[in-house]
């Protein structure tokens, strides 16, 4: 496989989903994205790939950093707050399973972020709905 190639059809790829997303449709990008990064980093401790396991989870809490640092935790109050932490335990969960090379902490932190995603994506689905109702009333 050229992975050249790939990663530029990747990033091409990724400009072109983000270049006129919604905030929510972003944070589902980024979630997407940390779900791969994180397949990769399980598959990295299976393969005993120490390195670029490493580099894997810096790549996962980089995504993790930014979607923590994005929160407006002046207007926010509990959702954001709960996020902040869910984001925070993600993180230390993280750097726990890369010290002792445990997929099922991995695991954990996958399953806390599929259902994240599925809250966003109900979310989505609200504004969609909003939208088309609005649409139909003008």
């Amino acid at each position: 496989m050229d992975h050249d190639a790939y990663h530029h059809y990747h990033a091409v790829n990724l400009r072109a989903q983000t270049a006129n997303a919604s905030p929510v449709q972003l944070v589902l990008i980024l979630l997407d994205g940390l779900l791969e990064e994180l397949a990769r980093t399980r598959a990295h401790i299976e393969g005993h790939r120490f390195t670029e396991k490493a580099r894997s989870l810096d790549k996962c809490v980089d995504i993790l950093n930014g979607l923590s640092s994005a929160l407006d935790t002046e207007r926010g109050g509990e959702v954001v707050a709960n996020l902040a932490r869910l984001y925070e335990y993600c993180t230390w969960r993280l750097y726990r399973a890369g010290g002792e090379l445990d997929v099922a902490m991995v695991d954990e932190v996958v399953g806390l972020l599929q259902t994240l995603r599925g809250g966003w994506q109900g979310v989505q689905a609200q504004d969609a709905r909003r939208v088309g109702a609005g649409a139909a009333h003008v």
